[in-house]
């Protein structure tokens, strides 16, 4: 891999700016738990009161003079900034304090190259990390130099400098173009899935919402999950049995973040739109979490940036039992449609009103109705049993067989394709009138 990053246990100063622009502000219980997702020890914490940033360092010189002393203090490998540096501001610290800078879309990055798994999730991760790295390469070749004049070197050449940024720019077409392909097996997929007319239910949250834990609890997995940000990066699907709907895909996805850089979205976006292709999303909340209403907000930025914002969405709050006198329960709206569920996945609290209410929502356009069958049409008539839509069955007045059906309306509709029928015009000719 191209970026280089610390593999842990790094010492690290970090710097956080207060009195910027409440849309760029940090949280620094954010920012600390990122670093410590990342493997580094924490030396010291340093807060910059910075209304006006320096172009030059962000920070004013004095604190660069502080900031240095600290670095030399502590012995200090690493200063990590929870604010975006500019290529030419990292160059600048670093040759002041002598050691590495990095800032909050490094450290992010970082997280992101120790948490990917999947050859997709490695791919997308260093197409960011290019991006990243391509706007910071810097003349330090300059021995290597070969635009000199002279006899037997004058003509075309190229400096380190350019070699890098051709090769980088090389593999970021070759790793696009592999991405792409990716997406069209995905593409593939789902249009396998939507075929077979098997809904779709993605898990979106903010980071460390509890996604994956829920996840493993309701499909029997053991994806990885972890008292941590990021601790999953790569999308992972599996087959679930739902109460009158049947079988469904429950897909759990990456964590979304407070100003998660835009590159990041783009590099993500395969992986995303297992989210905004989705029948329904479930937007795991972490109930205990003070900034729960802040986090619920960046969330929805993000689903609004991937075109996800208008599928039905039903909450999911998690945590519950760090709460005082919550139970397990589902709320519903005026038309008495599941809205939100209080659950505990790492009790197992309120699980199975988790998959009632999926249930319901994706249930909500479900078939009740009472048809009149010919003895011809026998083979619809088992085709209804074979997908256990036939509640109950008897002989009409006139003796064909009046069955009670109940079914997903895709279900029916595909059944009723299959033997040349349009479902209204069976309905018409079909149903007591």
């Amino acid at each position: 891999m191209f970026f280089e990053r610390h593999e842990g246990g790094e010492r690290a100063v970090l710097v956080h700016l207060e009195g910027q622009d409440e849309r760029t502000r940090e949280d620094p219980q954010e920012f600390v738990e990122l670093v410590n997702s990342a493997g580094a020890d924490i030396t010291a914490f340093l807060t910059v009161n910075r209304h006006h940033p320096s172009p030059r360092f962000l920070i004013g010189a004095g604190k660069v003079e502080e900031l240095q002393a600290t670095v030399a203090e502590h012995e200090a490998d690493l200063v990590i900034f929870n604010h975006v540096l500019t290529p030419s501001q990292e160059r600048n610290l670093e040759r002041e304090l002598k050691c590495r800078v990095i800032d909050r879309t490094g450290l992010i990055l970082d997280i992101f190259a120790q948490r990917a798994r999947t050859h997709e999730g490695k791919l997308q991760v260093e197409l960011a990390q290019l991006d990243h790295l391509s706007t910071r390469l810097v003349r330090g070749w300059t021995h290597l130099e070969r635009q000199k004049g002279g006899i037997g070197l004058r003509g075309p050449g190229e400096t380190q400098l350019e070699t890098d940024r051709r090769l980088l720019r090389e593999r970021i077409k070759q790793i696009t173009r592999r991405l792409a392909k990716v997406r069209s097996q995905r593409e593939q997929a789902r249009r396998s899935r939507r075929r077979a007319e098997i809904p779709v239910v993605s898990l979106v949250g903010y980071t460390n919402a509890g996604k994956s834990t829920l996840f493993n609890v309701v499909t029997s997995s053991a994806v990885y999950a972890a008292d941590q940000l990021f601790a999953t990066l790569d999308p992972t699907l599996r087959r679930i049995e739902l109460d009158d709907i049947g079988p469904a895909i429950l897909a759990d996805t990456v964590g979304f973040i407070r100003h998660l850089p835009h590159k990041l979205v783009e590099a993500f976006r395969a992986t995303l739109e297992e989210s905004s292709q989705a029948d329904l999303l479930l937007h795991i909340i972490d109930a205990a979490d003070p900034d729960r209403t802040s986090h619920i907000e960046q969330v929805v930025k993000v689903l609004t940036e991937i075109d996800a914002i208008e599928l039905p969405i039903l909450e999911v709050y998690n945590k519950i039992d760090l709460l005082e006198n919550v139970e397990p329960h589902i709320q519903r709206d005026e038309s008495g449609v599941p809205v939100r569920v209080w659950v505990s996945a790492q009790q197992g609290l309120g699980l199975e009103l988790v998959q009632q209410a999926m249930a319901e929502r994706l249930g909500q356009d479900v078939i009740q109705e009472s048809v009149l069958l010919e003895h011809a049409e026998a083979r619809l008539r088992a085709q209804f049993y074979a997908v256990g839509a036939v509640v109950e069955e008897r002989i009409a007045d006139d003796g064909r067989q009046q069955l009670d059906l109940r079914l997903q309306r895709s279900d029916f509709n595909r059944l009723l394709k299959r033997e040349g029928w349009l479902p209204d015009v069976f309905l018409q000719q079909h149903t007591l009138q």
